[in-house]
């Protein structure tokens, strides 16, 4: 299938009406039982048109000017479709594309004599490509890498995330109708729907970003969606630091740790970055090993050469075919992975997780919501009690003792920032409870004249019991980063990780 095939064409729809009209009347039966149908078609036409004639008198100018551009888009759109010959654009490359739809346009825009400078033409040109082969007024989003969430509600409104505040944009779409093509086009290049009977649905972009929408019923005032980009440059803890997220020496820990094998889970809320952090630690893994990766939608942005993707599957319309996360757990370890690495555990695959990270697959990792290490290790539990294993919770609690290693916490903080507040070790059990010491933390001092978080890292001068394994693995690390005090933010060197610890 090529890029237009999901464009409805004048001759496509002709084709349609043609299989569906009725074999058994004659046209003269025809004529009479749509004419008055269409006498009614063209009063709801023209009461329509008073209604937009009000409206648009009540406007602004520059509310009028948007119009104005939307209904030109949409026009030219139309045209195109029907004049270009679509199978034979599916073949040329982008560059190539692009230089005959302008070319078009620009024709059209003649033609029509419409009012718009040469610059204006060639806007109005690569929207009308965007909305043809792209995700249509999301795309000018899309590129903009300063922007790390884009939130549409409704057909009307769109807001972004930048700098970890929210703003409104001036994008629009131009009714509910071209709002829901865009969200069919995303759900359906990842074989999955979304409708009345399946209203809500995870997808990704083909970047890895990750797209969640709701439509009618649930939506009630008109489709939602919410994207969450990934950067085309994978972030690396080098950047994290300088970001002010964390000290240098807590990545150096860090990384050594992952490196080590040593099992990490990475806990924090809705959009603390938490992904983002397990892109980072897993560029410390070796080349040489083999990784699994388990999602609901695929987006890790690994690095290393021999990774296997896997993601799961919803049901189908008649509600079989369903793939759940620990079915794809259980099938990982049967395909000889060095590490299993979950996107974000959340439900009874936290037992068939735990029990690999006990069998053989040391230095694993996953992400799951929890506001405090100690929430992660209740929420933990509870996820395991959601399986139909029959064990006892010291069981289970043994079980999380002797798998987990590391749990950081990321978390954003209220005017945006992102940090890893906290970093524990989980160190073995006293009796029903599991035991952990905080290695490094972030403790918030004040406010700044903006209501920016003011705040410091410190070390809590408790040496990990995991320190043995780090070092005995080839990192050599400075043991004077654990003894208790404020840690200096930023990088003091530019030597990256990679080169300072291989």
């Amino acid at each position: 299938m090529g890029r237009f095939s999901s464009i409805v064409t004048p001759g496509r729809l002709a084709a349609q009406v043609k299989q569906v009209a009725p074999a058994d009347k004659d046209a003269n039966n025809v004529q009479k039982d749509t004419q008055p149908d269409v006498q009614s078609l063209v009063k709801q036409v023209e009461k329509k048109s008073d209604r937009r004639s009000k409206a648009r008198s009540s406007m602004s100018k520059e509310d009028r000017a948007k119009q104005d551009a939307l209904h030109n888009r949409r026009r030219i759109h139309n045209m195109l479709i029907d004049d270009l010959d679509l199978s034979i654009l599916d073949k040329l490359d982008d560059g190539e594309m692009r230089k005959q739809i302008e070319a078009r346009v620009r024709e059209i825009i003649k033609n029509e004599n419409m009012k718009l400078n040469s610059g204006e033409a060639r806007v109005l040109a690569s929207s009308i490509i965007n909305e043809m082969t792209g995700l249509g007024p999301l795309e000018p989003l899309l590129a903009d890498e300063s922007i790390s969430d884009i939130l549409v509600n409704t057909h009307k409104h769109v807001f972004v995330e930048r700098g970890g505040e929210l703003e409104p944009t001036e994008v629009r779409f131009a009714d509910e109708a071209h709002l829901l093509r865009i969200i069919n086009k995303i759900v359906t290049a990842v074989g999955r729907r979304v409708d009345e009977s399946h209203p809500m649905a995870d997808a990704r972009l083909a970047d890895g970003s990750r797209v969640n929408v709701a439509v009618a019923p649930i939506a009630v005032d008109g489709a939602l969606m919410s994207i969450r980009k990934f950067s085309s440059n994978p972030f690396t803890l080098d950047k994290l630091v300088e970001f002010g997220a964390a000290p240098e020496v807590v990545s150096e820990f860090l990384w050594a740790a992952c490196k080590a094998k040593v099992t990490i889970l990475i806990s924090g809320g809705t959009g603390s970055g938490k992904t983002t952090l397990l892109n980072a630690l897993s560029q410390s893994i070796s080349h040489k090993e083999r990784l699994i990766t388990i999602e609901d939608a695929a987006e890790l942005q690994l690095q290393q050469p021999h990774v296997a993707r896997m993601e799961t599957r919803p049901p189908n319309i008649e509600g079989n075919g369903e793939i759940k996360q620990r079915e794809l757990v259980k099938n990982a370890l049967r395909m000889r992975p060095d590490r299993v690495i979950l996107g974000e555990v959340r439900g009874e695959e936290a037992f068939d997780m735990l029990q690999a990270m006990n069998t053989g697959h040391e230095g694993s990792l996953a992400t799951l919501h929890a506001n405090t290490p100690r929430d992660a290790i209740t929420r933990l539990e509870q996820m395991v009690g959601m399986g139909d294993i029959k064990i006892s919770p010291e069981g289970v609690a043994g079980q999380i003792a002797s798998a987990v290693g590391l749990i950081v916490q990321a978390s954003r903080l209220s005017d945006g920032q992102r940090k890893i507040t906290s970093v524990s070790e989980i160190t073995g059990m006293e009796g029903p409870i599991i035991q952990m010491q905080e290695i490094f933390n972030y403790t918030k001092t004040g406010s700044g004249p903006n209501y920016e978080v003011i705040g410091e890292f410190r070390a809590t001068g408790i040496r990990p019991q995991c320190l043995h394994e780090i070092l005995t693995s080839g990192s050599n690390i400075d043991q004077s980063i654990f003894e208790p005090g404020v840690m200096k933010t930023g990088r003091t060197t530019d030597v990256s990780l990679h080169e300072r610890m291989p």
